[in-house]
């Protein structure tokens, strides 16, 4: 079984109030240098058999249809290492 992860984050041009939250945060906390936060978000999809071409093409479009929206975000596929299910990633 492998893992096909797709990182989803708003364009650079898209305000992102959660990240300017987050970055306003940090310094309050104790945490220092952060110039920039933006928030995304993470979908780990566990894949049946091997990832081929095609399979990472229909995850593109997973991607493309469901998991963001276009108009306003950018995702990234990626493949993570074999995953054994019960197992620490």
């Amino acid at each position: 079984m492998a893992r096909v992860v797709v990182d989803v984050m708003p364009k650079p041009e898209i305000l992102d109030p959660q990240g300017k939250a987050v970055l306003g945060a940090l310094p309050r906390l104790g945490f220092s240098g952060v110039t920039d936060v933006r928030q995304g978000k993470r979908f780990e999809l566990e894949i049946a058999g091997e990832i081929t071409a095609e399979v990472l093409a229909e995850v593109e479009k997973m991607a493309e249809t469901l998991l963001s929206n276009p108009v306003i975000e950018n995702f990234a596929v990626h493949v993570e290492d074999d995953v054994t299910p019960g197992a620490p990633a």
